[in-house]
């Protein structure tokens, strides 16, 4: 079924009946559409940072999830009528098994991050920023592919606090993780030029 433009505020029910092929969000209740796809610079810091991720969580509790994966926040306790905010991050770390189903993640993540695109900058700074503080993501990073950046965001008194931007030539630490360092330079040295 095609995406309706009759109603005003839309749900997770409503979500599962639109179109499989289209890559939505609801946040709010408001339709945010991804498209167009990724480029492969995303792409590629992407499947670093996902390699890296996955490499040291292997054997631990927390999991990590790339898009598309659902993501339902503000849905504690909530029947999918109920649940007016859905997101597909570039990269989700689970701890809580708990909140893991069929489905995707419903609740809080312990961490995300974003990978901007130039249709998404607006989007992962401003709206996804307020609904990640709001719905306890612990730690939020902003990735800039086009200027090899990194920008981390720690929720501390349930708001987030700028812990600064990192570039290609930092190592960085894993709030969540302490003993991971993140060589930054290994994360960007493989992206292809466009």
């Amino acid at each position: 079924m095609a995406i309706p433009n009759e109603k005003e505020k839309y749900s997770y029910a409503d979500y599962l009946t639109w179109n499989e092929g289209e890559r939505l969000e609801l946040i709010d209740g408001k339709i945010f559409n991804m498209s167009p796809i990724p480029s492969r610079r995303h792409q590629q810091v992407l499947r670093e940072l996902s390699t890296a991720f996955s490499v040291f969580l292997r054997e631990k509790d927390c999991e990590v999830f790339f898009a598309p994966f659902d993501v339902r926040l503000l849905a504690d306790n909530k029947r999918d009528d109920d649940i007016n905010n859905v997101v597909q991050p570039d990269l989700s770390i689970v701890c809580d098994k708990e909140k893991l189903d069929d489905k995707g993640c419903k609740g809080a993540p312990d961490m995300i991050i974003e990978i901007l695109s130039p249709s998404s900058v607006k989007l992962d700074r401003w709206k996804k920023y307020q609904l990640y503080e709001k719905a306890g993501v612990h730690e939020y990073w902003i990735v800039d592919p086009i200027n090899n950046s990194v920008e981390i965001h720690l929720l501390i008194d349930a708001q987030y606090k700028f812990q600064g931007v990192f570039t290609k030539d930092d190592t960085i630490s894993v709030n969540l993780f302490p003993d991971f360092k993140l060589d930054l330079n290994r994360i960007f040295a493989k992206i292809t030029l466009i």
